[in-house]
């Protein structure tokens, strides 16, 4: 049985935001909060 190509995006999604949490998650464990909030409000506002 094939996989659908919004299914088959969907999954592909839900592996980029995996990763991408795991990284956010690597950064937080490194760094103070202080100094993850400018980041994070940086992105924010470059958005």
């Amino acid at each position: 049985m094939a996989v659908k190509p919004k299914k088959q995006a969907a999954q592909t999604l839900e592996k980029i935001e995996q990763t991408l949490w795991k990284a956010a998650d690597k950064l937080r464990a490194n760094m103070d909060a202080a100094e993850y909030k400018h980041v994070v409000l940086d992105l924010i506002f470059l958005k």
